[in-house]
């Protein structure tokens, strides 16, 4: 039986091998840029110096970990992280879901084609360009924001020098340039919603709402379940690029995320690399402990999950 199965792979592999060939370079680049690296984790549990290289560095055991735990920016970044992180979940995941129930509505033609492509737009824009917009629209004095303000007879704020502003402006920045892209999913999904189910639900004279409700909604449940495990699998892995960018001196009270705080200590002045590879381990390892967390609380709940 053994030497049976091992002549079908084979034969199955000489059959199929162009197939292979084209998923070779997908393997290649994932085995090079995600699992190569994981050699360096050894770094996080030793006093890594260059000079020495990884392997005759001395090993210190938890050392890093013990000191980031008990530093003063530990809570300080660790809130600042879960905070916006959750406040981003909550705010910024419904909204493609609303979109593209909205979406759906419309029958295809021109409106909804120049719809969609307004909506995805902002997704192709790079996030120093989307943040120099943002920077320069609420600048208090040559700004779109500055100028409404003088013109109503008000006098400007320095918005994004206030630490209370920056959630709001990264979370409502983050939607307008993620909704369109994020939504292209759930229309795809609605798309393979059989046309029978409406034409019934019109014959029992339900309206838009209802079928957004009783057809269409429980058609992207899968769909938004295996999405809201991913985001909650990497809900402490927050942007670095544009909290970075916003970050400035008057708002670093909730600003400073792990992301931030490990680039200024691993790269920045003094390097410290061991100490900022142990905070990356931790920040991994509590993605992975809510991904593999969620994914069992799906399926018990609703019976699907990632895997």
């Amino acid at each position: 039986m053994k030497r049976q199965r091992k002549l079908s792979r084979k034969q199955e592999f000489k059959k199929n091998y162009q197939l292979y060939l084209f998923l070779l370079p997908a393997v290649v680049s994932v085995f090079l840029f995600n699992y190569l690296p994981m050699y360096g984790i050894q770094i996080a549990f030793k006093d890594f110096k260059p000079a020495r290289g990884v392997l005759g560095s001395e090993w210190v055991g938890m050392k890093w970990f013990d000191r980031f735990f008990s530093s003063f920016q530990f809570n300080e970044v660790l809130s600042n992280t879960l905070l916006l992180s959750v406040l981003l979940l909550l705010c910024s995941f419904p909204v493609p879901i609303i979109f593209a129930l909205l979406v759906n509505q419309y029958k295809e033609g021109k409106f909804r084609r120049t719809l969609q492509t307004v909506s995805y737009a902002p997704h192709f824009i790079s996030t120093v360009v989307m943040v120099g917009m943002v920077v320069l629209f609420l600048s208090p004095s040559a700004g779109l924001y500055g100028t409404i303000v003088r013109m109503l007879g008000g006098e400007p704020r320095n918005i994004l020098g206030e630490a209370a502003m920056f959630r709001p402006i990264y979370i409502l920045s983050d939607i307008w340039q993620h909704t369109g892209w994020d939504s292209i999913i759930y229309l795809a999904a609605l798309s393979a919603v059989s046309q029978d189910l409406y034409d019934a639900a019109k014959v029992d004279g339900a309206g838009r709402l209802k079928r957004m409700w009783y057809i269409e909604l429980p058609a992207l449940k899968e769909t938004a379940v295996v999405l809201l495990i991913l985001r909650l699998g990497s809900i402490m892995s927050m942007g670095f690029e544009k909290t970075y960018l916003l970050q400035n001196n008057l708002n670093l009270a909730t600003s400073e995320i792990i992301a931030t705080y490990v680039y200024k200590v691993g790269l920045t002045g003094t390097p410290q690399y061991s100490y900022s590879a142990a905070i990356g381990v931790f920040n991994s390892l509590v993605n992975v402990i809510l991904i593999v967390t969620f994914n069992k609380i799906s399926k018990k709940v609703n019976g699907s999950g990632l895997w």
